[in-house]
């Protein structure tokens, strides 16, 4: 019998904090929705609790892991995954190199996990479905609807893209070492909008400067797009951007664009 090696120390500097139930890692491996897709990514993998039951599904599986420590224990306790192990920062990696459509999943440092969402985002069209352990307080702003003060610009710039669903929450007593917050996992699941229908670079920058003073109107908080007074007569100008759907920033969107194209 192969002699496991030794255990990983947890890294406060890389945010780990290492999920102990194989039932509840089965559970969260179980969500994944793996019709169509080519190839499943698991990001930081640490000591493989997730890994051990991903690797039971007949799909390719990529398994990345900043920390060298834990790559070199996954390549011992699993050998037979030893070429799929990449020892890279996943934010850094061209998603591209991997064959698509992509599921990706992971118990997500909390330090970083805003970031991963937004290299999802970047590379919507590749990644079918996410899978992801996030601090409890992300979890449900990601997946808010408008009207909530928690709802934000994650919320907006990823239900643009995906169908979001709050799956279930977990107390720090179930990590090693224990975080300060209760953790939430969620799915993401790919949209059938291909594209949005307005300029995306111009929407993603009216979310995030909405947001920025999220307690003004729309027309105080945007008052950087140097509207005319009449454009902002338009009702939604009187709004707050927690009212707005992903509709509504679309819309503002293409009001925004045709004032910038007729001036």
């Amino acid at each position: 019998m192969k002699k496991s090696s030794p255990s990983v120390k947890p890294k406060k500097k890389l945010g780990q904090h290492f999920l102990e139930s194989s039932e509840i890692a089965k559970k969260i491996v179980d969500c994944l929705d793996l019709n169509d897709i080519n190839t499943i990514i698991e990001i930081g993998p640490g000591m493989g609790i997730l890994t051990n039951h991903i690797i039971k599904l007949s799909k390719i599986s990529i398994f990345i892991d900043i920390d060298s420590e834990s790559v070199n224990y996954l390549k011992n306790e699993f050998s037979e995954i030893e070429n799929s192990i990449i020892n890279e920062d996943f934010l850094k990696i061209d998603l591209n190199k991997f064959t698509g459509p992509l599921a990706v999943i992971g118990n997500f440092p909390y330090n970083i996990s805003s970031q991963i969402i937004f290299k999802i985002i970047e590379n919507k069209n590749l990644v079918k479905t996410l899978v992801g352990m996030f601090q409890l307080e992300v979890a449900k702003r990601i997946c808010e609807k408008p009207g909530s003060k928690s709802y934000g610009i994650l919320s907006v710039l990823v239900q643009a893209f995906y169908e979001t669903n709050f799956e279930f929450s977990l107390e720090p007593t179930n990590f090693t070492p224990p975080p300060k917050v209760n953790s939430g996992v969620i799915t993401l699941k790919r949209n059938k909008e291909l594209k949005l229908k307005c300029n995306e670079a111009l929407f993603f920058k009216v979310v995030k400067t909405s947001f920025q003073q999220r307690r003004k109107t729309i027309r105080n908080s945007l008052k950087i797009f140097n509207l005319s007074n009449n454009i902002k007569e338009d009702a939604i100008f009187g709004k707050r951007p927690e009212m707005l759907s992903v509709d509504d920033f679309v819309h503002l969107t293409n009001i925004i664009s045709n004032e910038n194209i007729s001036t």
